[in-house]
C-alpha cells in the first residue's frame, strides 16, 4: 500500500477519490486550506504547508481546481505543487475532455496546467473526464430558481458520475505513469434539452424551459459536442439514474 496525497480532496470528486483509495488500504493525505477539513493544512496558492504534506508521499492526485473563479488560481497552484513535492513515483492530474477544442477561459487554464505537468520531469498521468452529473444538476438548479429556465438546450454533454471517475483514478494512480490516458466519459451523450426533461420529470415544481441559442466559438464547441468522447463510455451511472437517486435534488430545485 502507498501513501497518497490528494489535492482537492474535500470537493465533489475529491471526496470520492479519498474514499476509494482508503477502501483499497492506502494511507491518504488530504490537503486543505482549512484546518480540520483535511488531514494536512496547506495553501497551493502560496505553497505554504505543501512540502510538509507531501513529505514521504509516494503518489499524488491533483484534483484541486477553482471552477467558481474559472480556474484563475489553477496555474499558480499547479506550479507551486510541482515546486514543493520533490520526487514522487506518480502524479495524476484530473482534467476535462475538450479543453483543447473549446476556447472557454476555464478550459484554457486547465490546458495550461496540463502543459506545465507534461513539461515537468515528474512521471505523471493526465486523465480527462466529461462533465459530472453534479455540475449539470447545479446548472439546472440555478435555472430553476427563475420564473422560466433559459437554457442552451442544443448543448451536448456526456454526464458522468464523480464516483465512476474516482474509481478510474484509483486504478490509474496504482499503476505506472501513462502520460495521457484515454478520455473517460459517461454512458451516454445527451443534449441539455434531453437532460432538462429528465430533470423536470423527476421533480415537481421545475420551471418551464426556454431554449436559448448562444453565439460564439464556445457555444459552437458545446453544440458540436467537443466536450464529449462517444468512443469512451466507461462510466456506468446514467443521468436518469443520478436524478432518481440524488438525495439533494429535491432540495436544489425548490
Amino acid at each position: 500500500m502507498a501513501t497518497v496525497l490528494v489535492t482537492g480532496g474535500t470537493g465533489v470528486l475529491g471526496q470520492h477519490i479519498v474514499t476509494r483509495l482508503r477502501v483499497r488500504g492506502h494511507d491518504v493525505r488530504v490537503l486543505s486550506r482549512r484546518a480540520g477539513a483535511g488531514t494536512h493544512v496547506g495553501d497551493l496558492t502560496t505553497g505554504a504547508g505543501v512540502r510538509a504534506a507531501a513529505a514521504g508521499a509516494d503518489l499524488i492526485v491533483h484534483a484541486a481546481s477553482d471552477f467558481r473563479k474559472f480556474g484563475k488560481p489553477d496555474v499558480v497552484q499547479t506550479r507551486n505543487l510541482l515546486a514543493e513535492i520533490g520526487d514522487v513515483s506518480h502524479l495524476l492530474y484530473v482534467s476535462i475532455v475538450g479543453i483543447d477544442r473549446i476556447p472557454f477561459r476555464y478550459y484554457q487554464r486547465k490546458l495550461a496546467c496540463e502543459d506545465i505537468i507534461a513539461g515537468s520531469l515528474l512521471p505523471h498521468t493526465i486523465l480527462r473526464a466529461t462533465q459530472f452529473h453534479d455540475l449539470i444538476a447545479a446548472v439546472l438548479h440555478q435555472a430553476g430558481r427563475l420564473p422560466v429556465a433559459p437554457l442552451p438546450t442544443d448543448f451536448r454533454f456526456q454526464p458522468v458520475a464523480a464516483e465512476d471517475v474516482a474509481v478510474r483514478i484509483a486504478d490509474l494512480i496504482e499503476g505506472r505513469p501513462l502520460w495521457r490516458r484515454e478520455d473517460f466519459g459517461g454512458p451516454e451523450v445527451l443534449t441539455l434539452a434531453e437532460m432538462a426533461e429528465v430533470w423536470r420529470a423527476g421533480h415537481r415544481g421545475s420551471r418551464p424551459i426556454v431554449p436559448v441559442r448562444l453565439p460564439g466559438a464556445i457555444a459552437r464547441g458545446f453544440r458540436a459536442g467537443y466536450n464529449t468522447c462517444p468512443d469512451h463510455t466507461e462510466g456506468t451511472q446514467t443521468w436518469a439514474e443520478y436524478v432518481a437517486t440524488d438525495p439533494a435534488a429535491a432540495y436544489r430545485v425548490r
